[in-house]
């Protein structure tokens, strides 16, 4: 996809965000500047639909969030003021637990100390915040109960935070590209967000409901109506498409372009209250008829909500690149839908041990494709993801780790049969007569002719709007951003960067790929950035004094 943005020079002209300016006010004056060079006149992005950016960016906003996803939703609905309360009747099955909630019951979560509370807890993210907001909303989900939450939630706006939250779709994110797959996923209620209980929504929507499964193209439904529901569109822009993101010094300076006539005293406090370090978040808005408009946005704070689906991951072998050959699970589930592997007698090779991969037998199996599965990993291993879920709420996905166990591949084996697993084997080449080589761990090479291949060896996100392709923000600077190899380094109560300050990373970004897990993201991140207000205000009334 062609990528562009005017490569324009910044007028000089701003005004920081004042506490004293209405909501209104700050997503009204979003604007687009584009010209040749600093100090040219600059023009205002012509105003296309109720949609697009707004047209004046002279205001620097508090907090700009890029990805619409669950993670972007969620800290959108936290920004808002929305705030969690200890509900009154509630006993929390953890009774350390409970008993530190009760010491500050009068306050929200948001306001009391996350460590504090985290303190002790485990679960399946190795980030403690995302541990409690879960333990908080699913009571004891690992154990198989369907508790209730313990919290209730009001809506305080007086706690709102000025914020734009910028995706390439709908809200919903990488959801709404999963709506051509054939497949239901296991779902309990882990898959909603704060407020509104996706079962309540879907029997709104469907009459029987069998089990506890849902359509991925539900989910991006639901998402897309809480935005709606919790009255969030405001701070929604869809269509839009970032290419850069990087650090700006600002000067104060009046809007005819002459410096203030301001004392000495005055103009140290101004230099160290505006001449700090913001964000300029530069990219284009596609609009209805195709074309593209540039914009450029100011935030004292980013925060990244990407999720990690953008770049599926490759084997950079021979071959991959055939037309057989696929790299994502909608692409194999719409080749399965139509019927073009239908009737097939050759096997479907997919790679990978995720559940992604599972998703893809379970298509293939379903749809009576004879299937090849191949993955480096021993099914012993203590890492497979299946070993970290509970059969009774996965029970499709445990299916799979159970035939990947008894149905792997022999001499004595019957490549005719419905599934056939190759642990600790990898894919050598794809040749152009639909054949592909593999390799044990042995060295022992075979050759199998195939319909078709699925490669689904997860994915990496797309930072390319950042300095290095966002790589100096990880664990180990020299590797891309990984969900699991190489997450993003946070404080692990704020979810600020580690190597950047005022950059915030939640979701996928920082190891917490399932929606359960990535809401505690929003938690830690609202909860930095309202005392960091806190302080703000109370140095403007010191200095007012």
């Amino acid at each position: 996809m062609p990528v562009w943005c005017c490569r324009c020079s910044l007028a000089a002209h701003f005004r920081n965000y004042s506490d004293t300016e209405t909501e209104g006010e700050i997503l009204n004056s979003l604007v687009q500047y584009f010209g040749d060079n600093l100090g040219q006149n600059v023009k205002a992005m012509p105003l296309v639909e109720e949609t697009s950016l707004l047209e004046d960016s002279s205001v620097t906003l508090p907090v700009v969030v890029i990805g619409n996803g669950p993670s972007g939703i969620c800290l959108s609905y936290m920004l808002s003021g929305y705030r969690p309360y200890l509900s009154s009747e509630a006993i929390h099955p953890n009774t350390i637990l409970h008993s530190k909630l009760e010491e500050a019951r009068h306050l929200s979560i948001v306001d009391q100390d996350l460590e504090y509370l985290s303190e002790g807890l485990e679960g399946r993210s190795s980030n403690p915040v995302a541990v409690l907001f879960d333990t908080l909303l699913h009571p004891d989900a690992d154990f198989g109960y369907d508790y209730p939450s313990v919290l209730h939630w009001k809506l305080e706006q007086h706690h709102y935070i000025p914020h734009l939250v910028l995706g390439k779709g709908p809200p919903g994110g990488a959801w709404h590209n999963m709506e051509g797959s054939m497949l239901t996923i296991s779902f309990g209620n882990w898959m909603e967000l704060p407020g509104l209980k996706f079962k309540d929504w879907v029997s709104s929507k469907r009459r029987n409901l069998k089990g506890d499964r849902v359509m991925p193209e539900e989910i991006a439904r639901y998402y897309k109506h809480y935005v709606k529901v919790m009255g969030l569109q405001k701070n929604f822009r869809e269509n839009t498409y970032i290419t850069s993101v990087s650090r700006l010094y600002r000067d104060q300076v009046d809007n005819d372009g002459q410096g203030r006539n301001i004392s000495t005293q005055h103009l140290q406090i101004e230099k160290s209250k505006f001449a700090k370090r913001n964000w300029e978040i530069r990219g284009y808005q596609r609009v209805g008829d195709g074309s593209h408009i540039p914009f450029c946005l100011f935030a004292e704070n980013v925060a990244l909500a990407t999720g990690t689906l953008d770049s599926p991951g490759r084997l950079e072998i021979e071959g991959e690149d055939f037309p057989f050959v696929f790299h994502s699970m909608p692409e194999f589930g719409a080749a399965v839908s139509k019927g073009k592997l239908r009737g097939k007698v050759d096997p479907v090779l997919i790679v990978g041990s995720g559940l992604t991969a599972a998703d893809a037998v379970l298509c293939a199996y379903n749809n009576n494709v004879p299937v090849i599965h191949v993955f480096r990993r021993r099914v012993t291993d203590p890492d497979l993801i299946f070993k970290q879920l509970p059969k009774k709420l996965y029970p499709e996905y445990h299916k799979v780790y159970h035939m990947m166990c008894t149905q792997s591949y022999s001499l004595d084996s019957d490549l005719l049969s419905a599934y056939t697993s190759f642990p600790e084997h990898h894919v050598l080449a794809f040749k152009s007569d639909m054949k592909c080589i593999l390799q044990s761990i042995s060295g022992l090479k075979k050759i199998f002719r195939l319909s078709a291949a699925v490669v689904l060896i997860g994915s990496h996100p797309n930072l390319s709007f950042l300095k290095e392709q966002g790589c100096y923000l990880g664990h180990n600077s020299s590797l891309p951003i990984t969900c699991k190899g190489n997450p993003v380094e946070i404080d692990a109560y704020t979810y600020e960067c580690v190597k950047e300050a005022n950059l915030f990373a939640l979701g996928p970004l920082v190891g917490d790929n399932f929606v359960r897990f990535l809401k505690g993201g929003a938690l830690g991140v609202t909860r930095c950035l309202a005392i960091r207000q806190k302080k703000k205000k109370k140095e403007q009334i010191s200095v007012e004094k």
